[in-house]
């Protein structure tokens, strides 16, 4: 029996880490093109690009993001419960929701762009960038149908993949684009609006890539695939009407948890633009500063992000088949595991961005200012707190307390915007109240997820190895890695950007090693649990 849950454990964290590792280098790849396409557009075209992202995002969420939650979710019971027949008409629900919501959202974006960027957001210059990125919802609400029924069958690796070439293309696309717009349309009365366009037209040609990607994949499969579904039958297939409407009680919560969730990025720039407007700020300057609130704050803090949202997609399939199984025990070792391997690289990423702040940003975006260091040093913490916040709403989600994960997040938004509302407009703090608010945000999210876990489940996490052992070894990290960086600076014989990339780089590696050895010498995990781990085998040799 024991050794069955480590088997499972491990085949658990393993496949989750197949797409946090690719969740991972789409962020990362996501980080580095950014590079170029800011420096292309300046902070100006970065906002309108983001602006307008913001706007999908919430379109997307609203129509189709979560479909592959819901459908993987849905197929693991299913074939957990062995009704092969039933998780194939459940794909087939899938496709029919996707093309309709996702194409209904894509046509009413397009419609509805205008007045969206100048009405809600004060921000005319985004409706363009927003027009040419609407279709991608369709291309995307199919597609994670596809991802979502191999999700459910517990195979990580067509989402990974899928996922990386869409990021590739993506930057790619994005990269050329923006620049050849900028030229194209340098005589144009907003050559920023249009560059803005450039990028994201990237985000269509990425997502129409992996589109295909997983198209192909699915038509090579369907004979197995036929066959997985076929083989074993032991139940009357379900109506369809009658899987409808499950796929849709399902869909609906998630939806609307992620747009609750997800909506403070939307409402932080549609306040920061009416309420800075009538301060007296130019659309030109409140773009700037946005650019460099979601241009380079967040993307940066989203990075390590990138491993909570991908060991949730991944937890949930595995807390079903848990509980249909009747493993309580199980899935709380899941919960247990997923959280402490996100803090034992959640934490240290977040000190590491505070210790460094201002190299990071120099050697990313080329941007030495103290204001942008000082906006990633005070908004480090949300590092932290979407992990768990992220991971929380997996596991309500996993274990039918979607309405929790919406309430909760509802009454986070709601303190959010009093808080932000506070810090704009009364206490004139411009973008520090964002970075504030989004800190906060996060953080209200946890407290009260972990308050309906704990009643839902009778489980509490333990604290000691997952956050203070964790904690002290980062902040010890943290001190060690300016220190590092202060003397390879002073010891390097050139100056400049050169210095300042080769001193990141090797404080980065030697913060690594510190932070590993005081994991290691405190006993923050033990054997068995590195065991688990992803790698965990080969560092257990090796140490």
């Amino acid at each position: 029996m024991e050794e069955k849950k480590v088997s499972a454990g491990s085949n658990f964290l393993v496949q989750g880490s197949i797409l946090a590792a690719a969740g991972l280098v789409v962020r990362l790849i996501g980080l580095l093109y950014k590079i170029p396409m800011t420096r292309i557009l300046g902070d100006e075209g970065i906002g309108y690009y983001n602006t307008a992202y913001e706007i999908y995002n919430i379109g997307l969420i609203l129509s189709s993001y979560s479909l592959p939650l819901a459908v993987s979710k849905l197929i693991a019971a299913k074939e957990q419960e062995r009704r092969h027949g039933d998780a194939k008409r459940v794909f087939n629900c899938g496709i029919a929701v996707g093309v309709f919501a996702g194409g209904l959202m894509s046509v009413l974006l397009i419609i509805g762009a205008d007045k969206i960027a100048v009405g809600i957001f004060n921000s005319p210059g985004s409706a363009l960038p927003l027009k040419v990125m609407a279709p991608t919802i369709f291309v995307f609400a199919v597609m994670g149908v596809f991802r979502g029924f191999f999700q459910g069958h517990g195979n990580m690796v067509p989402t990974s993949i899928s996922q990386i070439i869409e990021q590739l293309v993506h930057a790619a696309v994005s990269i050329w684009a923006s620049y050849d717009f900028m030229r194209r349309f340098s005589e144009s009365e907003n050559p920023a609006s249009y560059g803005a366009a450039g990028g994201t037209l990237g985000t269509l040609v990425g997502a129409l890539f992996a589109f295909l990607f997983l198209g192909v994949l699915m038509l090579r499969y369907k004979r197995r695939t036929e066959e997985s579904f076929g083989a074993g039958e032991e139940h009357e297939v379900s109506d369809y009407s009658r899987l409808m409407k499950l796929l849709i009680l399902t869909f609906i919560p998630i939806i609307l948890s992620q747009f609750v969730y997800q909506l403070s990025g939307s409402v932080d720039n549609s306040m920061f633009g009416i309420i800075m407007g009538s301060k007296g700020l130019s659309e030109s300057e409140r773009l700037s500063l946005l650019g460099i609130y979601g241009g380079k704050y967040r993307l940066l803090t989203n990075v390590p992000v990138a491993i909570a949202s991908s060991l949730g997609a991944s937890l949930i399939p595995g807390i079903v088949m848990s509980r249909i199984r009747g493993e309580e025990e199980e899935v709380k070792h899941k919960i247990y595991m997923t959280v402490k391997f996100n803090m034992l690289l959640a934490i240290p990423c977040a000190a590491g961005m505070f210790a460094i702040a201002s190299p990071v940003m120099r050697l990313v975006f080329g941007d030495g200012r103290s204001f942008t260091a000082l906006l990633l040093m005070i908004g480090a913490p949300a590092v932290v707190f979407f992990s768990l916040s992220t991971v929380t709403n997996a596991v309500l989600q996993g274990i039918d307390e979607m309405r929790k994960s919406v309430t909760h997040s509802a009454i986070s938004l709601l303190l959010h915007v009093i808080l932000v509302y506070i810090m704009l407009d009364k206490l004139d703090m411009g973008v520090y109240g964002l970075v504030i608010g989004n800190v906060s945000f996060a953080l209200v999210v946890c407290i009260l997820n972990w308050i309906s876990i704990g009643e839902k489940l009778d489980y509490r996490q333990e604290v000691r190895t997952t956050f203070l052992l964790p904690l002290a070894a980062a902040a010890i990290m943290g001190v060690a890695a300016r220190l590092c960086y202060m003397l390879i600076c002073a010891l390097l014989p050139f100056g400049g950007g050169l210095e300042n990339a080769v001193a990141v780089l090797v404080t980065v590696f030697a913060a690594a090693l510190v932070y590993g050895f005081l994991i290691l010498k405190l006993k923050a995990v033990t054997k068995d649990e590195l065991r688990l781990m992803p790698m965990g085998r080969i560092l257990l040799r090796f140490i």
